[in-house]
């Protein structure tokens, strides 16, 4: 199938594997975010009801793994987890780094590096940006970070859209940061789903409902949304369905590109 997700890199196109998995080809490299290639069953305290749609066997070479946060199976699981420490680069926050160990590389917030482009004309600027994984009044770890640390990327380069991937992020006022510092965003990558577990913040959303993913659009201004991590977990209490009708509501559905699991959503390169 064409539009499958598989081996064969694309000029410009997002491919969402199924929970956070989202595979990003640009400038001629391939990134894989939130790695999660464990087949279904209980993880913890989680529930994962489906694998990906396109096991890891299948993706051929990738240049960089980006882990939004290390210590929930959903975004980083055991097979996920060797999957990512293969790659030749690993990026995410530090306290993940610490953990992962090498050849992971940790980015404080607001922090960039890069990554070669595959298509020769340089490189790629990654740039850690903030996220939120809970409400604002949630419980803080030591750090001061809701629920755990987690990591926002995003990519960007000459000639390239500039691609925002959100993690785990609830928080409207996180998303008016990110587009304040970072200004225009072509492609926002963004975590739905709105996640409850009843033993964390009382069972409020952990993500993005799908009001406020329509609403952190609208204040993005982006072209185009892809919506993630909203299927394959029994915690995610909103799929497709009402995250179409947002958009709608909105009078944001000409934005919103989705595909089923496993295969791309191609956009242009310009």
């Amino acid at each position: 199938m064409a539009d499958r997700v598989g081996a064969q890199r694309q000029g410009f196109a997002v491919g969402v594997l199924g929970g956070p998995t989202t595979v990003i080809d640009i400038g001629g490299s391939r990134f894989v975010v939130d790695p999660t290639f464990d087949p279904p069953g209980d993880k913890v305290y989680l529930t994962k009801l489906r694998g990906p749609a396109v096991p890891a066997a299948e993706l051929g070479a990738v240049d960089a793994v980006l882990v939004s946060h290390d210590l929930h199976p959903d975004n980083l699981d055991e097979s996920g987890k060797l999957f990512a420490l293969a790659a030749p680069v690993l990026l995410t926050g530090p306290r993940a780094a610490e953990r992962l160990g090498p050849p992971a590389t940790g980015l404080a917030t607001w922090e960039s590096t890069w990554v070669p482009r595959g298509d020769g004309a340089g490189e790629l600027t990654v740039r850690a940006v903030p996220a939120m994984h809970g409400p604002a009044d949630g419980t803080r770890d030591a750090d001061g970070h809701v629920n755990c640390e987690v990591t926002g990327f995003v990519i960007s380069g000459d000639g390239v859209p500039t691609v925002y991937v959100s993690g785990d992020n609830a928080s409207i006022a996180v998303v008016a940061e990110v587009a304040g510092r970072i200004g225009a965003v072509d492609v926002a990558v963004l975590f739905v789903g709105a996640a409850r577990v009843a033993i964390r913040e009382g069972g409020r959303p952990l993500t993005l409902t799908s009001e406020r993913a329509a609403a952190a659009a609208a204040v993005l201004a982006a072209p185009a949304v892809v919506p993630a991590h909203y299927d394959s977990w029994a915690h995610f209490t909103e799929g497709p369905e009402r995250i179409v009708e947002a958009f709608e509501d909105a009078g944001l559905s000409k934005v919103l590109l989705m595909a089923p699991p496993g295969e791309w959503v191609r956009l242009p390169v310009g």
